[in-house]
């Protein structure tokens, strides 16, 4: 599986993640795409071909097979990975969406077009979320699924059309259960992050809206000093001057009306 398109789709929303979402990022390429790609998808390569079963019963393997795998381990961790990814690109599309505005309106709208406010942070909120949501239910179904995070080597089958109770035997069980132990660690150092990035970014939030509602009086009367419509006020209050025959300048009020 080429894994190229999901790569770049990350890469593209980390200039606009905070410090705890790029290291987020930095455990997802380093410590589960890579560890993926170079060794987790050789070991469940052949998978059901290594299942043997101690039984000559046509089909009884495969119901085996069926019955202690419904679904490929390898193949929900890729599932996982997707899912768990896929709602970063939620970020990259409202920026996206911004650029658009801007463009059409061919003005500037944003001060900083990948900053987390306004709807950008509803958006951040709500892949944080997701993110969160799809690795506990990832690893619950892991759980439920396969019993455990424990691949034994041994396992006693009864399905039909086994005749007889068979024993069945997994392949390199014990490097199976390493890498899955690898999974789950990784996993729960992923939602951690995630976690705390909420925190994070909420706290900064409310950081932000308290300090800017509760500026210092004389800061509020410093910014509307020298606002526009000061100036413009100092400007039409301002009293009206002639010159005089010397060339000196002074207040209307105080010449003589010509008839």
């Amino acid at each position: 599986m080429n894994w190229g398109f999901l790569e770049n789709i990350l890469s593209g929303v980390n200039k606009y993640s905070t410090v705890i979402g790029r290291i987020w990022l930095s455990v997802v390429f380093i410590f589960r795409i890579l560890v993926y790609v170079a060794a987790a998808e050789q070991v469940w390569k052949d998978e059901q071909k290594d299942f043997v079963c101690n039984t000559r019963q046509p089909g009884c393997e495969n119901a085996c097979f069926d019955h202690f795998f419904p679904i490929s381990q390898v193949r929900l961790w890729a599932l996982q990975l997707i899912m768990v990814s896929t709602p970063s690109l939620l970020v990259a599309l409202h920026v996206g969406y911004r650029e658009h505005r801007e463009a059409k309106h061919k003005c500037k709208l944003y001060k900083d077009k990948g900053s987390i406010d306004g709807g950008l942070f509803c958006t951040y909120i709500v892949s944080l979320v997701c993110k969160i949501t799809f690795e506990t239910g990832s690893l619950f179904a892991f759980y439920y699924l396969y019993g455990g995070f424990q691949v034994p080597t041994l396992l006693r089958c009864s399905q039909s059309p086994c005749p007889n109770t068979e024993d069945c035997f997994i392949a390199r069980a014990t490097e199976k259960k390493i890498f899955l132990y690898i999974m789950g660690c990784t996993s729960m150092l992923c939602i951690a992050l995630n976690f705390a990035e909420l925190l994070y970014i909420v706290w900064k939030h409310l950081w932000k809206y308290f300090t800017r509602r509760y500026v210092p009086v004389r800061e509020k009367a410093a910014s509307r000093c020298r606002s526009p419509v000061s100036i413009v006020n100092e400007f039409v209050s301002a009293e009206p001057t002639v010159n005089t025959e010397d060339g000196t300048a002074q207040p209307a009020e105080n010449q003589p009306v010509q008839s």
